[in-house]
């Protein structure tokens, strides 16, 4: 039986950056962030990646974020899935999404929809693609 399903995002040296602006602008907590170097001495690790981000974990409300850096050679820019908030209040959609568009790339600039108060995506200054929305009351 499955636990849990949770979203695992790559980066290319910047985890722990990404990481701590994500806790930032989602109230997140990170719980857990280890780097190469903290892993067992029998591990490969080269000296450019011992202080990069092997493992991070960061608890949102009653969910969880998990990433790490990839070693250069692995690492694949993000593509093919969008991370999606849900927020109850479009003022907090606005504020997520203007945050994490800080230094990142429009796909599609916030607003109402027929489906939802606030809808938007983008790409954030570390890659990773958002989807943010406050869905309208459906009745």
């Amino acid at each position: 039986m499955t636990k849990d399903l949770v979203t695992y995002l790559g980066f290319d040296g910047d985890c722990e950056a990404a990481f701590k602006f994500y806790a930032s602008v989602l109230n997140g907590e990170i719980l857990m962030m280890l780097r190469y170097a903290d892993g067992p001495p029998e591990m490969p690790k080269t000296p450019e990646i011992a202080n990069k981000i092997m493992h991070v974990r960061m608890q949102i409300g009653d969910r969880v974020l998990m990433g790490g850096d990839a070693p250069t050679s692995c690492y694949q820019k993000p593509q093919g899935f969008n991370v999606n908030i849900m927020v109850e209040t479009p003022a907090e959609a606005d504020r997520i999404y203007a945050a994490l568009g800080e230094g990142g790339t429009v796909t599609m600039p916030i607003g109402e929809t027929f489906f939802a108060e606030r809808f938007g995506m983008l790409i954030d200054r570390f890659g990773t693609p958002w989807m943010v929305i406050c869905e309208k009351q459906m009745g």
